[in-house]
């Protein structure tokens, strides 16, 4: 659901199917599970929700990240805009392998999170001297931007007997 909240409404359509437009966005991710964290008698919790996606050009690296997600009237209706407090983890989860070249803060997942204004970012780059990739998550907003963000980095290890490729020979 790219969309949350909107789904079925002709609104929603629309704005979810500009997203699909764009590659990063294509990509859904896995909802893993939920905790509420603001009780409401009438309408759904305000909640953290922890998510998963696999980088889409390194095989062999998942990311995981977690995000509020507004309850009440206007959540429920995709009204309410989600705050930038995005936590991120990502790990290698098998041998890793580089589908193709990729370019310093190439965006490898994002999400609206209002109906106009902010979206989230998941960008990645390589330290090609320690042989790691590093995942950013940020929000931004067409107005203003936002200081908000989280990083994660991946060291590129032997798994089984592969030696794992050098992240600075697949820079372009």
């Amino acid at each position: 659901m790219l969309f949350r909240g909107l789904t079925g409404c002709a609104l929603g359509g629309a704005f979810g199917l500009a997203l699909l437009a764009t590659g990063a966005a294509a990509q859904e991710p896995d909802r893993i599970f939920d905790k509420s964290t603001v009780w409401r008698p009438l309408t759904p919790n305000d909640k953290l929700v922890v998510y998963g996606i696999d980088d889409p050009v390194v095989g062999g690296v998942a990311c995981h990240y977690t995000q509020p997600e507004k309850g009440g009237i206007k959540g429920t209706l995709g009204l309410a805009e989600d705050v930038s407090d995005i936590s991120l983890a990502c790990r290698q989860v098998g041998p890793v392998s580089f589908k193709e070249k990729f370019k310093q803060g190439e965006v490898v997942f994002s999400e609206r999170r209002s109906l106009i204004f902010k979206s989230m970012q998941i960008v990645r780059g390589c330290d090609a001297k320690r042989n790691t990739l590093i995942y950013m998550v940020y929000s931004d907003k067409v107005i203003q931007g936002s200081p908000k963000n989280s990083t994660s980095t991946v060291p590129l290890m032997p798994w089984g007997t592969e030696v794992p490729p050098k992240c600075g020979d697949f820079l372009r």
